[in-house]
């Protein structure tokens, strides 16, 4: 049984220290404020705040104060990118995904966005009912506020008394260790802020090892979770520019053109791996709660 406390944890604080200075919005000099009329004037202008770039100090600010100071050769930027760069799903990765075995996406339907929206409602109820939250006198008798006697050199570790383990945090992270520890026969409780789950989030890409992970730990969240999620694995990864850069040395670009391409499918398939998977965040969140504790 997961106890889930309204009570949150002693909170771990990491102080985030930033070396330098920047700013991305100044308040302007009045004298730089100059409108033909109140009506010219625009919404950022009245409320006297305008846009700057944000400055930095460091190696990156000296590697672009270098590049700035080189000479520049306008035809080394001019010509046509190269066509491969627009290819989607380039002829090795085509070849990978004509493979019996490689995973198909199920083609949209009206059947299937109803059965994915009536999931996702469905996991808006659950985080309303979450069971084992302890509230009011059960929450003041929880058996973690009781401080064991352990003698030196520790305790035997049995089934009836199971090593216990205190989890921080309800999150995605912090489920995933509880449903794991659950799963190794330890007792487990979970503390989280939030007096409530509230169904928040958006879709969660899941790669293949991560999968295959869960589904050492409990193989119904495995089984769910591809059961819930959407195969992008037959689809092509990686990184597009929105604007024209480069140069004939170092290549050229145009906007939607792939920076940097992958593919998931080749290697889960070589490694026996399940194919990666999109989950919206609160339908994890229902599956992990559902089937990585025990009742």
């Amino acid at each position: 049984m997961v106890e889930l406390s309204r009570r949150s944890a002693a909170a771990l604080g990491a102080v985030l220290a930033l070396a330098g200075e920047s700013s991305a919005f100044v308040a302007p000099d009045s004298r730089s404020l100059v409108s033909a009329s109140p009506a010219a004037a625009s919404s950022s202008t009245r409320l006297r705040v305008i846009g700057e770039q944000a400055s930095s100090i460091g190696p990156a600010q000296v590697l672009r104060n270098l590049k700035e100071s080189l000479p520049q050769v306008p035809w080394l930027a001019e010509g046509h990118a190269p066509a491969s760069n627009k290819v989607d799903i380039p002829d090795h990765v085509a070849s990978v995904l004509a493979l019996p075995d490689a995973p198909k996406r199920e083609a949209e339907s009206d059947e299937r966005t109803e059965r994915i929206r009536s999931r996702a409602r469905q996991a808006a109820e659950d985080a309303l009912e979450l069971k084992g939250m302890l509230v009011g006198e059960d929450d003041e008798q929880a058996w973690w506020r009781t401080q064991r006697s352990v003698p030196a050199g520790g305790r035997p570790v049995t089934a009836d008394d199971p090593l216990t383990v205190l989890v921080a945090g309800g999150g995605l992270a912090g489920l995933v260790v509880a449903a794991a520890c659950h799963s190794k026969g330890m007792k487990v409780a979970l503390f989280e802020q939030a007096s409530s789950y509230a169904p928040y989030g958006g879709p969660i890409q899941i790669q293949s090892n991560a999968l295959r992970a869960l589904q050492q730990i409990n193989p119904e969240i495995y089984q769910e979770l591809v059961r819930a999620g959407t195969c992008t694995a037959d689809r092509v990864s990686g990184l597009k520019i929105g604007y024209r850069k480069g140069n004939k040395l170092a290549g050229l670009y145009d906007a939607g053109d792939w920076l940097v391409r992958f593919d998931t499918v080749g290697p889960a398939l070589e490694a026996g791996l399940p194919a990666t998977v999109v989950v919206d965040r609160p339908v994890i969140q229902q599956i992990l709660v559902k089937y990585g504790f025990p009742e």
